[in-house]
């Protein structure tokens, strides 16, 4: 029932910008607590970042001070502005809520790709 649709990514330069959209479907609200994980090839997934639906956020250690996350509780939306990309960023990032199973529903997540 819940459908996750993650879209923003794209190729940009190191430093530059992207501003990621999460838009949440099949469920009255968002999940209480929503996280933006990403995925590089070979790699395991990992959190990058989360926030509850009154705000509180938390960041990994390697997006902390140049990404922000955000959520819309109206829209039903969650937000990824991620600057100052790095090539190690590179991954395919998804949204889900900050729990959920690495074995149970994802969507198809976006591309971002961060090369010169």
């Amino acid at each position: 029932q819940v459908q996750l649709e993650e879209s923003g990514g794209g190729l940009v330069q190191p430093g530059g910008s992207l501003r990621l959209t999460c838009a949440h479907s099949g469920g009255i609200f968002l999940f209480a607590e929503m996280g933006w994980f990403r995925q590089a090839p070979g790699k395991q997934r990992e959190l990058v970042a989360s926030v509850t639906r009154d705000g509180n956020t938390n960041y990994a250690g390697f997006v902390k001070g140049r990404s922000t996350i955000s959520r819309d509780n109206a829209k039903n939306t969650l937000y990824l502005q991620m600057n100052s990309l790095k090539p190690e960023d590179t991954a395919v990032y998804f949204c889900n809520e900050r729990w959920a199973s690495p074995l149970g529903y994802w969507g198809q997540g976006t591309q971002v790709t961060v090369s010169s």
